[in-house]
């Protein structure tokens, strides 16, 4: 009875994951790769990033890396040891610039130097985990396209993002660096593999986020890389998808309302759907709307109508323990009959049940583009980042049923989900020893 009242619900405003047409929607996908690495107009980026993932780093050779993610900015030193060991030392973490209010230009850099200043060693070389929309350059800095989760940094956008990093530690007195490797997160994943040992047994990987944001990258040939017509045709390199950004015919009525909230209406609505930054506000509106149909008892409705600024951690925290009164949730549903909790739960595990689905769909697409995974014995490696796809109840072991499904069962791609601890620091590290 519940699930058929969630269900019918949720279907009305074409918000359930019974609404999607795995198929199709991975069609649009591989189309608008195709469209990306044209140049033609579509949804995803498809960026070069001029790095290749062949050349092997060197060990013990420290590295500085920074790691400038949806919510925090990390830093450390960086040593790869023989037989695949890490050391990482000196690790630090602040805030975002730009994430908690609006910052200029100067003050995003300056901000930056002044974590790092007292790291750097003349020449030494660093690389930079910078996890927006970067066009990238052969000399592997990048200028910033724009910017999403929410980070609010005036004047940053179409900047060269290495140079104007380098430009602040002078001007901090922190000396000069040497290379600046500017890579996103999810490339930065990806080449963390290099690392480990195991990794040649694979037949290549894919790097994959799913936290405050989600995206992912594979391994391109240089030849299908139509829009950059001068790369040598017989190498390839990394290409960052910037599949947060796609869109297709999947969308509901309630996730436009919600876009319409956000600071960057129609713009990244797959990102919208399924990761961290997002998932708790698109729950919340959801929630409100259902409390509007009459899905709840009136004392229920009334609480749940007044829920503002829900976020995905509040929700995972409700499904983890739903008896937890601080829990914003809970609390509203407290003086409710057992079905104002049934219904609740099922409005939030449905809609991970969508983003999982989802999430299966850009790793669907991107393992068939990068044409790897052809054996069981030799499956192509996902390395997964993010605390959402980890931490968020169901959201994982569901992205894994549909990939079974789907990538294995229906395309025959064979597949190993792999998590590496620091895995953004780790190839952050390898990307600035290697190029």
């Amino acid at each position: 009875m519940v699930q058929r009242k969630v269900k019918d619900f949720l279907n009305g405003y074409r918000m359930d994951y019974s609404d999607l047409n795995f198929e199709k929607i991975c069609a649009g996908f591989l189309e608008a790769m195709e469209r990306g690495l044209a140049g033609e107009t579509g949804s995803l980026q498809m960026l070069p990033t001029y790095i290749e993932a062949d050349p092997e780093p060197p060990v013990n050779e420290p590295v500085l890396v920074l790691d400038a993610g949806g919510t925090n900015f990390r830093a450390a030193t960086v040593v790869l040891k023989p037989e695949g060991r890490v050391m990482i030392e000196n690790f630090r973490k602040y805030p975002m610039p730009g994430v908690e209010a609006e910052v200029d230009k100067d003050t995003f850099f300056g901000i930056m130097a002044g974590y790092i200043k007292d790291l750097l060693r003349d020449g030494q070389k660093i690389g930079f985990c910078f996890s927006y929309p970067v066009r990238m350059f052969p000399d592997k800095d990048g200028r910033l396209i724009e910017f999403s989760k929410q980070i609010q940094a005036r004047g940053v956008a179409g900047e060269l993002i290495g140079a104007n990093l380098k430009a602040a530690l002078e001007k901090s007195g922190a000396g000069r660096p040497g290379s600046v490797v500017i890579l996103n997160d999810t490339v930065a994943t990806m080449l963390a593999a290099k690392a480990d040992p195991e990794y040649r047994a694979g037949d290549g990987c894919l790097g994959f986020i799913l936290g405050t944001g989600t995206n992912c990258c594979y391994l391109e040939q240089n030849s299908n890389i139509r829009k950059a017509a001068s790369l040598n045709p017989a190498k390839s390199q990394i290409i960052n998808v910037e599949s947060g950004g796609f869109r297709g015919e999947f969308g509901g009525v309630l996730d436009q309302e919600y876009d319409r909230t956000t600071v960057d209406p129609g713009k990244y609505a797959l990102e919208k759907m399924i990761s961290g930054r997002y998932l708790g506000g698109l729950c919340g509106t959801v929630i409100r709307t259902a409390a509007e149909d009459g899905l709840f008892s009136k004392a229920v409705s009334d609480n749940l109508k007044q829920l503002q600024g829900l976020t995905t951690v509040t929700v995972s925290d409700y499904l983890n323990n739903p008896s937890d009164e601080i829990n914003p949730l809970a609390a509203a549903v407290k003086a409710g009959a057992d079905d104002d909790r049934a219904v609740l739960t099922e409005l939030i595990e449905r809609l991970i049940e969508r983003a999982a689905l989802l999430a299966a769909v850009t790793l669907t697409a991107t393992a068939l583009k990068s044409g790897r995974g052809k054996s069981p014995e030799a499956p192509v490696w996902i390395i997964a980042e993010g605390s959402t796809f980890y931490q968020l109840k169901g959201l994982k072991p569901k992205t894994e049923f549909y990939l079974q499904k789907y990538l294995t069962d229906h395309f025959h791609c064979y597949w190993k989900l792999v998590g590496i601890e620091n895995a953004t620091l780790i190839g952050a590290a390898v990307a600035g020893l290697t190029n």
